[in-house]
């Protein structure tokens, strides 16, 4: 269906009185969709300002830009008035160090990073290479921190790291968050291959109830419930301070590296409070899994269940 005259306008106006504007589901501050995201979180790295339009206020403007670009999907990038691509595309382009030039942006070139390898994920990964048909090992740091090791043919821009003997490919934005990285290898059921990043911000942790019993016990985690006062009336763990005005005042005496645990009926309250903790600078935080009702049925069940 042809693209609506008055609609084709609008959405020119917004292509070309902004100079980079982004298409999404969504805000900068609150994308809707992981695509949108994901290149927000690029946008972000390279540019303090730019336009966003968020196609999900706006159902005309989410089909038309389909039909404005002659590209099916969201989110879409546009510079100087020209469609530049879809999240995929802009991946790839940053990854190149290709976004930053035709933004314009100053952006250094990544030093080569330190990576070291145990021996137990060299000797892995020589017998996983031996069949690869000359592809090098890969290691993928994205934006939310999260690890990929692959092997794969050879991409522009790559970085080339030598760790215990082995090629080591990174593009341009692994780079950037690879300093430090220690791999190793874990065999047996569960095992497989670990990545440590010293350089990934801290996030919450799980604890069972059991395991939380344990450092308790040892004396080494502070433990705050996040229940009601009506809530810890029915059911509460001696050891754990309410997280009321009272317990928010010891919280913020602790230094930031202090282990904490937070408690709730079945896990999902304590996982909000944590993850604002873990906003205001505490770096070990653990979330109780199933609560105080996994308390009740694994530790103690003298502890009502309710």
């Amino acid at each position: 269906m042809a693209l609506d005259e008055s609609l084709r306008t609008r959405i020119s106006d917004l292509v070309t009185q902004n100079r980079v504007v982004l298409f999404m589901k969504g805000t900068r501050q609150s994308p809707q969709c992981g695509f949108s995201a994901q290149v927000v979180q690029i946008l972000d790295g390279l540019l303090l300002s730019y336009e966003t339009v968020d196609v999900l206020r706006s159902p005309e403007i989410r089909a038309g830009i389909k039909d404005f670009s002659e590209w099916p999907t969201i989110p879409q990038l546009y510079v100087d008035g020209r469609f530049v691509g879809g999240c995929d595309i802009v991946g790839e382009m940053n990854r190149s160090g290709e976004l930053a030039r035709l933004l314009g942006t100053d952006v250094p070139e990544p030093s080569v990073p330190s990576v070291t390898m145990s021996p137990a994920a060299v000797k892995a990964f020589e017998a996983a290479l031996g069949e690869a048909g000359g592809d090098s090992l890969r290691l993928g740091i994205d934006a939310d921190w999260q690890n990929e090791l692959f092997i794969a043919p050879r991409e522009p821009g790559d970085a080339e790291v030598l760790v215990a003997g082995l090629t080591l490919l990174l593009d341009r934005s692994s780079m950037r968050r690879a300093d430090g990285v220690r791999i190793d290898f874990v065999e047996g059921p569960g095992g497989g291959f670990r990545i440590d990043n010293p350089n990934a911000p801290p996030v919450v942790k799980p604890l069972t109830a059991a395991e939380l019993k344990s450092r308790l016990d040892r004396g080494d985690i502070a433990l705050f419930d996040v229940r009601p006062d009506d809530e810890r009336a029915l059911a509460h763990i001696a050891a754990a301070r309410p997280l009321d005005a009272a317990g928010y005042e010891v919280l913020s005496g602790l230094e930031r590296n202090t282990p904490i645990a937070i408690l709730c009926h079945h896990g999902v309250r304590s996982l909000e409070a944590a993850e604002r903790l873990i906003r205001q600078g505490f770096r070990n935080v653990y979330n109780v899994k199933g609560g105080i009702e996994a308390w009740s049925q694994t530790v103690d069940p003298a502890v009502p269940r309710y």
